[in-house]
């Protein structure tokens, strides 16, 4: 599966939206058509991501990541967050390099991007919304961004399955690729809803995430949101 490829197209299609530059049609003040304020009062919403993160009024995947750079921004910014967290709990001469996706080859990259994708697509279902309609239209936009079959068939396999951090958090084999799983879920949840805070708070638990970092990768998603 290209997971990379299909998350690169989110972000593309993420950052043509907040820039307004998307040809995808809105309608409607509410559910599927639902408008998504993003930066500088743009309209975020239709296609795939906009499916998924339905009417959410939080951080929108973050205006610096989406304008500059999609997920090799992602990348960076967990890059900053864990390199910031290393100084702070170890010596210098301790320290090694953060191996976040921005920095890695491509077999790696791809098994970064397969866990950072389950992360976007479980907090994009923190709230509740996907319903049966919303996941085929959801389906089909995939569907228009990859050929993929198998990479399909995934991804309406993990819009099916409950929510379950445990299981999500699952994927991080690394410590860095929890930070970069950890780092999308901020990005893409409604800050303001009690849901979306709760299971933020057991994805971190279940990820593993020292307190120190994870204040670390929400202080670099606020920043990357401004």
């Amino acid at each position: 599966m290209n997971t990379k490829g299909l998350l690169d197209q989110l972000f593309k299609q993420g950052s043509e939206l907040l820039s307004g530059n998307s040809k995808t049609s809105t309608s409607g003040s509410s559910g599927l058509g639902g408008l998504l304020s993003g930066r500088g009062g743009a309209a975020l919403g239709g296609g795939a991501l906009g499916l998924l993160l339905g009417s959410k009024k939080g951080r929108k995947m973050g205006g610096k990541i989406l304008t500059y750079g999609g997920l090799a921004a992602l990348g960076v910014v967990a890059y900053k967050a864990y390199s910031n967290y290393q100084q702070q709990q170890q010596t210098a001469a301790s320290r090694s390099e953060p191996q976040t996706i921005d920095r890695l080859p491509a077999p790696q990259a791809e098994q970064h991007s397969h866990a950072i994708l389950r992360a976007i697509i479980g907090a994009a279902k923190a709230d509740g919304h996907i319903d049966d309609r919303e996941r085929e239209l959801i389906d089909n936009e995939i569907a228009r961004l990859t050929t993929d079959d198998s990479l399909q068939q995934w991804f309406d396999a993990e819009l099916r399955k409950p929510l379950d951090p445990a299981d999500i958090a699952k994927s991080a084999s690394t410590p860095e690729m929890a930070a970069e799983m950890y780092l999308a879920s901020v990005l893409v949840v409604d800050e303001e809803s009690f849901m979306e805070r709760s299971y933020l708070t057991e994805l971190a638990r279940q990820l593993k995430l020292e307190p120190a970092l994870k204040a670390e990768l929400e202080q670099q998603a606020r920043q990357a949101a401004a």
